[in-house]
This record gives C-alpha cells, structure tokens and sequence, in this order.
C-alpha cells in the first residue's frame, strides 16, 4: 500500500506547466494509490463553488476519474482555497477533512493538516484567518455576484503579496513550541504539512515533522509513504 500527500500546488491559468504535473500525478502515480490527500492550497484562489473555467472543469475531471477509479481522495483546506465546499466535494467525490486529522500510517499515528494554524507568530495573518472562517462572513462573501468576488479576491492577493515583502522568513514558519504541543494534543508521532513551502523531513524529539514543498513549473513536490517509510519523489 502506498499513499501520497500534496501541498500548494498554487493551480491557476498562468503556469499551465504546473496544472501537466498535476495531470500527470492523478493519471500515473496517483492510481496505484490506497489513498491521495491534498493538504490545502490545490488553487491559487477559490472564490465560490459556482466559478467555473477550464482549469477548473479539468482538475475536477481528474479528480473524479481517480475516485471514480476506487482510490480515495482526501482534501484538507488551505489558506487560499477553505472556500472549497460540498459542491465540489460532490462533483469530483473528494472528501473534505476539518482542519486537523490523525490517520494512521503503517502503525505511526500522524496528524495531518495545511500548517498555517502552526504560524502563530504571524499575527496579522491569523487575525484575518479568524475573520474568513467566520461562517456568517464567508455565507455573505458567497451571496455576492462573481464578479463583486473576483475582484474582493485580486484585492486580497495584492495585500498579502505586498505584506509578505515586509514579513520575515521565521514570523512565516510554524512556531516550535506550538507545534509541538499540537502533535502531542492528538497523541501523533508523526506531523506532515504545507504551508511553509520548505520541503523537509525533520526529526524532532518526540515526533516527525514533514514538510511539503510547494509546486514550481520545473518541480512537482510529492511525498510517497508506504511501509518502507516516507520519501519525496
């Protein structure tokens, strides 16, 4: 049994490279799979179930094939895409996982989530993450037209892009400590997430921390863990 894990691949109509890696995965990697979890960020952006493009109708298309197929799918939202909903979860056959989840690997209970929950030292992003995952804000936000929500989105791209400029690199990691204390709140040994795009495998004392690596047009960041372990393909 082998079962595979991706992070931030960041899909959108600008870097269709990115989008051929991802179509390759599902078609040949991802088929011999006992089950495929993608943790968080898949699209650079999801305003609403209700948009609609190729991009979107070809990554669904892909999605469903593999569930269709009999390999499980498991979806964890990430800070660009937790307006991912059960339409989509419908349409493609993917199951929608709450922010934190403890599946057992080959005897190793690991924790499994996005990471950006692990980033509490940067305090203006979890201030706005408190505010987009109020029900009530995202139930408006979707009442809205498209076009009301594509632009609110550019927006938002803007700001984080310029805030991030002025952010340092550790501020943007996972603080230690919090970390730690999470992994061991859900009995885990074992933690894997994206988020931070630094690609590694790090042996903490009492437990493992994976990290996914983010998407490029030139690199496809895939972690395969069966009984012989967990690697980056």
């Amino acid at each position: 049994m082998t079962y595979y894990f991706i992070a931030d691949l960041h899909l959108n109509e600008n870097q269709p490279e990115i989008t051929q890696h991802f179509l390759q995965f599902m078609q040949q990697k991802a088929p011999l799979a006992q089950a495929v979890y993608i943790l968080g960020d898949l699209f650079d952006f999801w305003i609403g179930d209700d948009e609609e493009s190729e991009l979107i109708s070809t990554v669904k298309a892909a999605i469903k094939t593999l569930t269709t197929s009999g390999v499980k799918c498991y979806f964890i939202c990430g800070n660009r895409d937790f307006l991912i909903g059960k339409c989509f979860s419908q349409q493609t056959g993917m199951e929608i996982l709450p922010d934190y989840e403890v599946v057992d690997l080959f005897g190793k209970q690991t924790l499994l989530c996005h990471g950006d929950t692990l980033c509490i030292d940067d305090h203006t992003y979890q201030a706005f993450r408190k505010k987009v995952h109020q029900k009530w804000r995202q139930a408006l936000f979707l009442c809205l037209p498209l076009t009301w929500r594509i632009r609110i989105a550019e927006k938002i791209r803007t700001k984080s892009r310029q805030e991030k400029q002025h952010k340092s690199a550790n501020i943007m990691d996972v603080n230690p400590q919090f970390t730690s204390e999470t992994v061991a709140r859900f009995n885990a040994t074992q933690l894997i997430h994206g988020h931070t795009h630094r690609q590694a495998i790090h042996k903490e004392t009492d437990f493992t921390r994976i990290v996914l690596g983010d998407w490029k047009t030139d690199y496809a960041s895939i972690l395969e863990v069966s009984e012989q372990g967990a690697k980056f393909i």
